[in-house]
């Protein structure tokens, strides 16, 4: 097993070693057999062996770096000779691991004018930022948040609300990309769809514009208008997911139905776009730490808005807040329900009916932006649009209640 790791990994190298006197020192032969010295060493089970044999391969390969060309500077053969040897002496303990972390190094090595590009000319600074911060906020804050309400209304659970504000950041990230990467041959569609994750309302009023300066876009600027409907369902079933299963499980067939209804119409209109559109319109920033902290506000104002309805009018209180929420943020709104009904504050069937009636508001409120935004046909195609969705949504609640 270390000898194929080895061969593996040396195959990659002597590829890129170069001819004549300034190749690199080291080729397909030495990384067999520095891995086939490290399963060697690990077999004699003697640990002063074992380092003996890693000091040798690191000053050999410090040395080859040393004599070889000061041209290329780069430390990445040294440093793959010695993971190799690693990963000899790992084979004969856990060679399936190590196999794989083999086949790791050789894509790293494989890919490297891939990922140099890539870093360079398509990764922009900013959105190399934004990739820190979700990390900082998934994988390191996260994980110290406490799990459980903290302030006396049983209303702020830290772990609960950042979860979804992490969720929130993956969403606007996965729909920047989409945009930033479909290219022009998608058309407006697949731009309107992955900006939903961001705005529906933005992407409508984007879209309208689009329809204003340019009348032949009419149709097109349509498609991605209803096409973003589609990316904030999808978003809004992810944020009801992050906080109450079971209350999405009960809203499960309306939010399909209403899927279906939206995708068909998209898709009915895209028919008539041209594959050769210009490029779509992009997402800008991957996304914005305002607006996590615009949607956590509204968050905690919804949830306590939420609470106080149920407690001073009873289970239909959560229907006026849910009308009224809605109509701001669809998003906010529906986790701030789901929250309420999570922490026992009213029924799931309340709960589905508040969420439905939240989605509602929402989508009746953007047919006037939708008119003042694009043209008449772009606000009467975006129109239809928005109450088929609407009427998906309830023909499930009524047929299957």
């Amino acid at each position: 097993m270390a000898l194929a790791m080895g061969a593996l990994i040396g195959i990659e190298r002597e590829r890129r070693k170069g001819d004549g006197v300034m190749r690199a020192p080291a080729g397909l032969r030495t990384f067999a057999l520095v891995a086939l010295l490290g399963g060697l060493a690990a077999q004699s089970q003697q640990s002063l062996l074992v380092f003996l044999a890693g000091a040798f391969v690191a000053a050999a390969a410090l040395l080859g770096y040393w004599l070889g060309d000061r041209q290329d500077p780069g430390l990445t053969t040294e440093v793959a000779m010695f993971a190799t040897f690693l990963l000899g002496v790992e084979a004969q303990h856990d060679s399936g691991s190590a196999l794989a972390l083999a086949v790791i190094v050789t894509v790293l090595l494989a890919w490297r004018d891939s990922l140099h590009r890539f870093t360079r000319d398509v990764l922009s600074g900013q959105e190399l930022r934004d990739g820190l911060i979700f990390a900082i906020a998934a994988l390191v804050i996260l994980p110290l948040l406490p799990d459980r309400a903290i302030d006396p209304l049983g209303l702020f659970n830290p772990f609960a609300l950042w979860r979804v504000a992490v969720v929130l950041m993956g969403l606007n990230g996965m729909g920047y990309a989409a945009v930033r990467f479909i290219g022009p041959r998608y058309g407006l569609a697949m731009a309107g769809f992955a900006s939903g994750f961001v705005s529906s309302s933005a992407t409508i009023a984007a879209m309208g514009g689009r329809s204003r300066a340019t009348r032949d876009f009419t149709v097109a600027a349509t498609s991605g208008a209803v096409a973003s409907m589609l990316g904030s369902l999808v978003y809004l079933t992810a944020l009801v997911a992050a906080t109450n299963v079971k209350l999405l499980m009960s809203l499960a067939l309306p939010l399909a139905t209403a899927a279906v209804v939206t995708f068909v119409y998209a898709a009915a209109l895209s028919l008539h776009v041209s594959a050769k559109l210009e490029r779509p319109l992009l997402a800008g920033e991957t996304f914005g730490i305002r607006i996590i902290f615009v949607f956590a506000f509204f968050l905690g104002i919804f949830s306590l808005f939420e609470s106080v309805a149920v407690a001073w009018f009873g289970p239909a209180g959560i229907f006026v807040g849910a009308i009224i929420g809605g109509a701001i943020d669809v998003h906010a709104a529906a986790t701030a329900i789901a929250t309420v009904i999570a922490e026992g504050g009213a029924g799931l069937l309340a709960g589905r009916i508040a969420i439905l009636l939240a989605l509602t508001a929402n989508m009746l409120i953007k047919i006037p932006l939708a008119f003042a935004a694009g043209t008449k046909g772009f606000g009467t195609r975006v129109s239809i649009g928005l109450l088929a969705i609407v009427g998906g949504l309830w023909s499930a609640v009524f047929v299957f209640p």
